[in-house]
């Protein structure tokens, strides 16, 4: 169906239908109103100079609604077209014409979300099949698959090119077991005619032609490089030092002879007579060794 509304009166400047809403001092329509065409559709919105423009709703009497932006009385800009068989279009226009980013639901539930030139699918986009849950991701060109593009299933996928909404050329096909057929499509155009006066129908077949069937190409991540290794600084040792008594060193002979000296001296005072001492015993006579140092804790 068009997708275009009815006000086409008002640009040849017959004034036809109800108008309720702002006029500017020419008497025309502008600033928000509400307007009911001859053929029972209807539109509330903005109005610029008598013309549709900015924000608005066009409702058709077949029950298709437009809601969104206009300019010259021509849906331009952001807007969302509900179409009567249940397909809804949510994106660009340009002129009337959808164009831009947009996504398109159709009545059987297959969805378009792409790019869009002149009403039709082209440039980049991503159609999904509602049935088979499969996807198209890639190009388009005037409405058809046309260009790189990948072919997503199930459990595996196609990656090639695409003529006329069908592969051709060299291609693969990716498996989820872990390995890739590679090989290439022929495309052969039949022509059909059942009668002499009709005429001939292009039936193009699409022939698969399988070549090899490798592993897939598994991506390692580089090697871990290591870091560079910083030289290992030891702190230095720090030597215990004995504090000494302050005032002349005195080693331990020099002690031994002065005591022996004092004791000779107190005995030749004394005028004792000699005694013999008793010779010692061997556990007298042996003097307890100096235990060892421990050995410091490291």
């Amino acid at each position: 169906m068009s997708d275009n509304g009815s006000e086409d009166f008002e640009e040849q400047g017959i004034s036809l239908g109800e108008y309720e809403g702002d006029r500017n001092e020419e008497g025309e329509r502008h600033g928000h109103g509400k307007a009911v065409l001859p053929n029972g559709d209807t539109y509330e919105g903005h109005y610029e100079r008598g013309k549709r423009a900015g924000e608005g709703t066009y409702r058709f009497k077949n029950g298709a609604r437009y809601i969104g932006e206009y300019q010259l009385n021509k849906k331009h800009g952001q807007g969302i077209f509900y179409y009567p068989d249940g397909s809804i279009y949510n994106g660009g226009w340009v002129d009337d014409q959808r164009q831009g980013h947009g996504v398109y639901t159709y009545a059987n539930g297959d969805t378009y979300d792409g790019e869009w030139l002149n009403h039709q699918r082209h440039g980049q986009g991503v159609y999904t099949y509602s049935e088979t849950g499969s996807k198209y991701v890639g190009t388009w060109k005037n409405g058809r698959q046309e260009g790189s593009g990948e072919m997503i299933h199930l459990n595996h996928r196609y990656l090639g090119n695409y003529q006329t909404n069908n592969p051709s050329g060299p291609g693969k096909y990716v498996f989820d077991i872990g390995c890739e057929q590679h090989g290439v499509y022929e495309q052969k155009e039949q022509e059909k005619n059942d009668g002499e006066e009709e005429e001939a129908i292009s039936i193009i077949s699409v022939n698969w032609k399988a070549d090899k069937v490798t592993s897939l190409a598994v991506w390692t991540p580089p090697e871990n490089i290591p870091l560079e290794e910083k030289p290992v600084v030891q702190e230095p040792e720090v030597e215990e030092t004995v504090e000494e008594p302050v005032g002349e060193a005195v080693t331990a002979d020099e002690e031994v002879s002065q005591l022996q000296e004092e004791t000779t001296e107190e005995v030749a005072e004394v005028a004792e007579p000699e005694v013999a001492e008793p010779e010692a015993t061997e556990l007298e006579a042996a003097e307890p060794e100096e235990a060892a140092p421990a050995e410091a804790e490291e």
